[in-house]
């Protein structure tokens, strides 16, 4: 638990001061994220980054985190769906020519990690450039959710929510997680509204609630498969970047299908 503490710490102190500045220090902090979670699901599969596969959904990675820079060097038509498109189209290919070693599985599995994690970085980096009242308001959803789920899930949690997936997680918890973090993003809104009306900013919050804590049972479910404790070893205590960024990876999309960013 010391050790946990002390890297939240350690995150939160890097983090906060990077989530503020934004701009090309952020765009560079979660590129870097990005590739790191990444290489985390081809670890849990045991494929190999540094391959053909490897490089092309790097590749297709950061055109998608930073399609305004690639804008200058690629046509007009290469839109983030065109990217994928193209991406699985390349990895088909690849299997005709890999004498078995890649198959169809591998390729579905290298799309399907690439929009995971790029949709995911891409849409937190939105939600910066929406504003920073915002992505502190997700942030603190989040936050909440995850804190009080699990402090109210060891003290009356009695209905396991997913057992063969994440036995500690109960439906108690995962109640009190959303409640306490409507709650709190209540407060919040009180002080910095948003454009929105104050009712449809906590609706939304209240659904980023329940859809983070999915996402943190989706990332569960990863490495129960694939068998593996944790994602990665990057933040001592707390696991990988996907252990970390898996609730997020969720929520920042439905924030831009509801027209918050």
């Amino acid at each position: 638990m010391k050790q946990r503490v002390i890297t939240a710490l350690v995150m939160a102190a890097i983090f906060i001061p990077v989530v503020y500045a934004g701009s090309w220090l952020l765009e560079i902090v979660m590129v870097l994220l990005a590739i790191v979670g990444l290489f985390e699901l081809y670890r849990m599969k045991e494929q190999k980054l540094f391959s053909v596969e490897g490089v092309l959904s790097i590749a297709a990675l950061l055109v998608m985190l930073l399609p305004e820079f690639f804008d200058r060097f690629l046509p007009k038509q290469f839109t983030t769906v065109m990217v994928v498109y193209l991406l699985a189209i390349v990895l088909l290919i690849c299997t005709v020519f890999s004498k078995n070693r890649f198959s169809f599985d591998h390729a579905g599995f290298s799309v399907l990690s690439v929009i995971y994690v790029g949709f995911g970085f891409r849409s937190l980096l939105l939600t910066r450039e929406t504003g920073l009242q915002l992505l502190i308001l997700v942030l603190i959803t989040i936050w909440t959710t995850d804190i009080c789920a699990y402090l109210f899930g060891r003290k009356i949690g009695k209905h396991k929510l997913a057992p063969n997936i994440s036995p500690n997680k109960t439906i108690e918890g995962f109640v009190s997680g959303t409640m306490m973090a409507v709650i709190i993003a209540s407060i919040y809104l009180m002080y910095f509204p948003l454009d929105q009306s104050f009712l449809f900013s906590i609706f939304i919050m209240a659904i980023i609630s329940v859809i983070g804590q999915l996402g943190d049972l989706v990332e569960s479910a990863f490495k129960r498969y694939y068998g593996v404790k944790d994602s990665g070893n990057i933040f001592p205590g707390h696991g990988g970047v996907l252990d970390r960024f898996d609730s997020l990876l969720f929520v920042s999309p439905i924030l831009y299908l509801v027209g918050l960013i």
